[in-house]
Protein backbone atom coordinates (compact mmCIF):
# COMPACT_ATOMS: atom_id res chain seq x y z
CA UNK A 1 0.00 0.00 0.00
CA UNK A 2 2.98 2.47 -0.03
CA UNK A 3 4.42 1.83 -3.02
CA UNK A 4 2.86 4.70 -4.32
CA UNK A 5 4.06 7.53 -2.24
CA UNK A 6 7.50 6.77 -3.18
CA UNK A 7 6.56 5.94 -7.07
CA UNK A 8 4.60 9.45 -7.79
CA UNK A 9 7.28 11.86 -6.13
CA UNK A 10 9.75 9.92 -8.21
CA UNK A 11 8.06 9.38 -11.62
CA UNK A 12 7.15 13.31 -11.45
CA UNK A 13 11.12 13.91 -11.17
CA UNK A 14 12.04 11.88 -14.24
CA UNK A 15 12.65 8.74 -12.78
CA UNK A 16 12.26 5.55 -14.60
CA UNK A 17 10.80 2.96 -12.04
CA UNK A 18 11.21 -0.51 -11.55
CA UNK A 19 8.42 -1.50 -9.48
CA UNK A 20 7.65 -4.40 -7.34
CA UNK A 21 4.04 -5.98 -7.72
CA UNK A 22 1.73 -5.16 -7.26
CA UNK A 23 1.70 -1.82 -8.64
CA UNK A 24 -0.69 -1.06 -5.59
CA UNK A 25 -3.46 -3.02 -3.08
CA UNK A 26 -6.21 -0.37 -5.34
CA UNK A 27 -6.90 1.81 -8.23
CA UNK A 28 -7.22 4.71 -5.92
CA UNK A 29 -4.13 7.36 -7.07
CA UNK A 30 -2.91 5.05 -10.01
CA UNK A 31 -3.92 8.24 -12.23
CA UNK A 32 -1.75 10.20 -10.13
CA UNK A 33 1.34 7.86 -11.36
CA UNK A 34 0.12 7.83 -15.01
CA UNK A 35 -0.11 11.48 -14.96
CA UNK A 36 3.28 11.83 -12.86
CA UNK A 37 4.94 10.13 -15.63
CA UNK A 38 3.48 11.59 -18.29
CA UNK A 39 5.07 14.84 -16.38
CA UNK A 40 7.89 13.43 -15.98
CA UNK A 41 8.56 11.35 -18.87
CA UNK A 42 9.98 8.47 -17.36
CA UNK A 43 9.38 4.65 -18.04
CA UNK A 44 7.98 1.94 -15.31
CA UNK A 45 8.41 -1.90 -15.22
CA UNK A 46 6.50 -4.17 -12.93
CA UNK A 47 8.56 -6.84 -10.96
CA UNK A 48 6.11 -9.58 -12.51
CA UNK A 49 9.41 -11.78 -12.64
CA UNK A 50 7.91 -15.02 -13.87
CA UNK A 51 7.87 -13.15 -17.02
CA UNK A 52 11.47 -13.93 -17.38
CA UNK A 53 10.99 -17.65 -16.59
CA UNK A 54 12.66 -19.39 -18.90
CA UNK A 55 10.08 -22.14 -18.45
CA UNK A 56 7.28 -20.00 -19.20
CA UNK A 57 8.72 -18.40 -21.59
CA UNK A 58 8.89 -21.83 -23.23
CA UNK A 59 5.56 -22.31 -22.81
CA UNK A 60 4.17 -19.09 -24.11
CA UNK A 61 6.14 -20.22 -27.04
CA UNK A 62 4.64 -23.53 -27.49
CA UNK A 63 1.34 -21.81 -27.27
CA UNK A 64 2.22 -18.83 -29.64
CA UNK A 65 3.42 -21.83 -32.42
CA UNK A 66 0.13 -23.64 -31.21
CA UNK A 67 1.76 -26.78 -30.08
CA UNK A 68 -1.16 -28.23 -28.20
CA UNK A 69 -4.10 -26.84 -30.33
CA UNK A 70 -6.16 -24.27 -29.09
CA UNK A 71 -5.83 -24.15 -25.26
CA UNK A 72 -8.84 -24.99 -23.46
CA UNK A 73 -7.91 -24.83 -19.40
CA UNK A 74 -5.60 -24.19 -17.40
CA UNK A 75 -4.94 -24.89 -13.65
CA UNK A 76 -2.47 -22.88 -11.80
CA UNK A 77 -1.38 -23.66 -7.99
CA UNK A 78 0.77 -21.93 -5.64
CA UNK A 79 0.90 -23.12 -1.97
CA UNK A 80 3.44 -21.95 0.20
CA UNK A 81 3.64 -21.51 3.84
CA UNK A 82 3.74 -18.11 4.59
CA UNK A 83 5.38 -18.04 8.27
CA UNK A 84 8.60 -20.21 6.84
CA UNK A 85 8.93 -17.18 4.25
CA UNK A 86 11.19 -14.79 6.94
CA UNK A 87 11.32 -17.23 9.99
CA UNK A 88 13.90 -14.41 11.66
CA UNK A 89 10.57 -12.30 11.89
CA UNK A 90 6.81 -12.33 13.08
CA UNK A 91 5.52 -13.03 10.13
CA UNK A 92 2.23 -11.35 11.65
CA UNK A 93 3.88 -7.97 11.11
CA UNK A 94 4.79 -8.47 8.12
CA UNK A 95 3.12 -6.86 4.56
CA UNK A 96 1.66 -10.06 3.85
CA UNK A 97 -0.22 -10.66 6.62
CA UNK A 98 -1.19 -6.74 7.51
CA UNK A 99 -4.54 -5.25 5.78
CA UNK A 100 -3.00 -1.83 6.15
CA UNK A 101 0.07 -2.51 4.02
CA UNK A 102 -2.21 -4.19 1.02
CA UNK A 103 -1.43 -8.17 2.29
CA UNK A 104 -3.17 -11.04 1.82
CA UNK A 105 -2.54 -13.89 -0.18
CA UNK A 106 -4.75 -12.55 -3.38
CA UNK A 107 -2.40 -9.23 -3.54
CA UNK A 108 1.00 -11.03 -2.57
CA UNK A 109 0.75 -14.24 -4.34
CA UNK A 110 -0.88 -12.72 -7.73
CA UNK A 111 1.83 -13.68 -10.28
CA UNK A 112 -0.46 -16.36 -11.57
CA UNK A 113 -2.92 -14.17 -12.24
CA UNK A 114 -0.32 -11.95 -14.47
CA UNK A 115 1.44 -14.81 -16.23
CA UNK A 116 -1.94 -16.42 -16.96
CA UNK A 117 -3.23 -13.17 -18.18
CA UNK A 118 0.11 -12.92 -20.33
CA UNK A 119 -0.61 -16.37 -21.96
CA UNK A 120 -4.24 -16.05 -22.64
CA UNK A 121 -5.09 -12.66 -22.93
CA UNK A 122 -7.80 -10.54 -21.28
CA UNK A 123 -10.37 -11.92 -18.49
CA UNK A 124 -13.59 -11.58 -19.68
CA UNK A 125 -15.11 -12.62 -15.39
CA UNK A 126 -14.25 -14.53 -12.63
CA UNK A 127 -15.67 -15.42 -9.24
CA UNK A 128 -13.62 -16.41 -5.95
CA UNK A 129 -14.05 -17.34 -2.49
CA UNK A 130 -11.23 -16.72 -0.25
CA UNK A 131 -10.84 -17.64 3.57
CA UNK A 132 -8.25 -17.10 6.79
CA UNK A 133 -9.16 -19.89 8.66
CA UNK A 134 -5.60 -21.46 9.12
CA UNK A 135 -3.00 -18.37 10.56
CA UNK A 136 -5.24 -16.13 12.72
CA UNK A 137 -4.58 -13.18 10.37
CA UNK A 138 -7.18 -10.09 8.91
CA UNK A 139 -6.48 -10.80 5.88
CA UNK A 140 -7.30 -13.53 3.50
CA UNK A 141 -4.99 -16.82 3.70
CA UNK A 142 -6.53 -19.02 1.24
CA UNK A 143 -7.82 -18.62 -2.04
CA UNK A 144 -9.74 -20.25 -4.94
CA UNK A 145 -10.45 -18.19 -8.04
CA UNK A 146 -12.16 -19.24 -11.10
CA UNK A 147 -11.71 -16.88 -14.37
CA UNK A 148 -12.89 -16.92 -17.54
CA UNK A 149 -10.82 -15.61 -20.31
CA UNK A 150 -12.08 -13.80 -23.52
CA UNK A 151 -10.09 -16.07 -25.43
CA UNK A 152 -12.42 -19.06 -23.88
CA UNK A 153 -10.08 -20.44 -21.99
CA UNK A 154 -11.22 -21.46 -18.36
CA UNK A 155 -8.85 -21.01 -15.50
CA UNK A 156 -8.55 -22.80 -12.18
CA UNK A 157 -6.16 -20.73 -10.12
CA UNK A 158 -5.75 -21.25 -6.33
CA UNK A 159 -3.46 -19.55 -3.67
CA UNK A 160 -2.51 -20.22 -0.05
CA UNK A 161 -0.08 -19.25 3.07
CA UNK A 162 -0.50 -22.67 4.31
CA UNK A 163 0.88 -25.78 1.97
CA UNK A 164 3.91 -27.65 3.70
CA UNK A 165 5.75 -28.46 1.33
CA UNK A 166 5.17 -25.68 -0.65
CA UNK A 167 3.86 -26.20 -4.74
CA UNK A 168 3.51 -23.77 -7.25
CA UNK A 169 2.60 -25.42 -10.28
CA UNK A 170 0.98 -24.62 -13.86
CA UNK A 171 -1.15 -27.20 -16.12
CA UNK A 172 -2.65 -26.05 -19.52
CA UNK A 173 -5.14 -28.29 -21.80
CA UNK A 174 -5.33 -27.97 -24.91
CA UNK A 175 -7.17 -29.93 -27.83
CA UNK A 176 -4.35 -31.06 -29.39
CA UNK A 177 -2.09 -31.77 -26.48
CA UNK A 178 -1.11 -30.55 -22.90
CA UNK A 179 1.47 -28.66 -21.06
CA UNK A 180 2.78 -28.66 -17.26
CA UNK A 181 5.29 -26.66 -15.12
CA UNK A 182 6.84 -26.57 -12.03
CA UNK A 183 8.31 -24.42 -10.26
CA UNK A 184 10.31 -26.50 -8.24
CA UNK A 185 12.64 -27.86 -10.70
CA UNK A 186 11.84 -25.14 -13.15
CA UNK A 187 11.31 -27.51 -16.24
CA UNK A 188 8.18 -27.46 -18.76
CA UNK A 189 7.20 -30.01 -20.41
CA UNK A 190 4.61 -30.27 -23.43
CA UNK A 191 2.84 -33.53 -24.68
CA UNK A 192 1.81 -33.65 -28.50
CA UNK A 193 -1.52 -35.79 -29.27
CA UNK A 194 -0.52 -36.01 -32.74
CA UNK A 195 3.31 -37.59 -32.13
CA UNK A 196 2.44 -38.68 -28.03
CA UNK A 197 5.65 -37.48 -27.57
CA UNK A 198 7.31 -34.91 -24.80
CA UNK A 199 8.81 -31.73 -25.25
CA UNK A 200 10.75 -30.53 -22.45
CA UNK A 201 12.00 -26.94 -21.52
CA UNK A 202 15.81 -26.43 -21.23
CA UNK A 203 17.42 -24.04 -17.89
CA UNK A 204 20.88 -22.48 -18.38
CA UNK A 205 23.28 -23.99 -16.65
CA UNK A 206 23.17 -23.20 -12.54
CA UNK A 207 19.64 -21.60 -12.71
CA UNK A 208 18.38 -20.64 -9.67
CA UNK A 209 15.42 -17.95 -8.50
CA UNK A 210 18.04 -15.13 -8.76
CA UNK A 211 17.75 -15.59 -12.34
CA UNK A 212 14.85 -14.02 -12.75
CA UNK A 213 15.66 -10.78 -10.81
CA UNK A 214 19.18 -10.61 -12.63
CA UNK A 215 17.00 -11.04 -16.13
CA UNK A 216 14.23 -8.33 -14.97
CA UNK A 217 17.39 -6.06 -14.27
CA UNK A 218 18.90 -6.11 -17.38
CA UNK A 219 16.02 -5.53 -19.00
CA UNK A 220 15.20 -2.29 -16.86
CA UNK A 221 18.28 -1.19 -17.62
CA UNK A 222 17.64 -1.12 -21.23
CA UNK A 223 14.66 0.15 -20.95
CA UNK A 224 16.08 2.85 -18.84
CA UNK A 225 18.36 3.63 -21.90
CA UNK A 226 15.94 3.65 -24.14
CA UNK A 227 16.63 0.14 -25.69
CA UNK A 228 13.60 -1.66 -24.93
CA UNK A 229 9.81 -1.18 -24.23
CA UNK A 230 8.75 -3.15 -20.51
CA UNK A 231 7.82 -6.38 -20.65
CA UNK A 232 5.34 -5.98 -17.90
CA UNK A 233 4.02 -2.37 -18.27
CA UNK A 234 2.12 -0.03 -16.04
CA UNK A 235 -1.08 -1.00 -17.59
CA UNK A 236 -0.30 -4.44 -17.19
CA UNK A 237 -0.16 -3.72 -13.69
CA UNK A 238 -3.39 -1.98 -13.63
CA UNK A 239 -4.98 -4.93 -15.13
CA UNK A 240 -3.63 -7.28 -12.18
CA UNK A 241 -5.11 -4.41 -9.22
CA UNK A 242 -8.21 -4.38 -11.68
CA UNK A 243 -8.21 -8.89 -11.18
CA UNK A 244 -7.53 -8.61 -7.28
CA UNK A 245 -9.49 -5.98 -6.89
CA UNK A 246 -12.75 -8.01 -8.10
CA UNK A 247 -11.58 -11.01 -6.99
CA UNK A 248 -12.11 -9.44 -3.59
CA UNK A 249 -15.44 -7.93 -4.60
CA UNK A 250 -16.60 -11.46 -5.46
CA UNK A 251 -15.47 -13.11 -2.71
CA UNK A 252 -16.92 -10.81 -0.48
CA UNK A 253 -20.86 -10.66 -2.41
CA UNK A 254 -20.65 -14.32 -3.40
CA UNK A 255 -21.20 -12.79 -7.04
CA UNK A 256 -19.64 -13.58 -10.30
CA UNK A 257 -17.72 -10.55 -11.60
CA UNK A 258 -17.81 -8.91 -14.86
CA UNK A 259 -14.31 -7.47 -16.67
CA UNK A 260 -14.69 -4.65 -19.13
Amino acid sequence: SLHLDVAIPAAKEGCSILMEKPVSHSMARIDELQSALKQGGGQLLVGYQFRFHPGLRQIKAWLDEGKIGKPVSSRAHWGEYMPGWHPWEDYRQSYAARADLGGGVVNTLCHPLDYQRWLFGEVESLWANTSNLALGLEVDDTAEIGLQFKSGVLSSTHVDYVQRPGQHTLQIIGTDGSITWDNATGIAKCFQADTEKWLESSLPAGFERNFLFMDESRHFLEIVNHKATPICSLEDGIAAITLTEAIHRSASTGKKMQLN
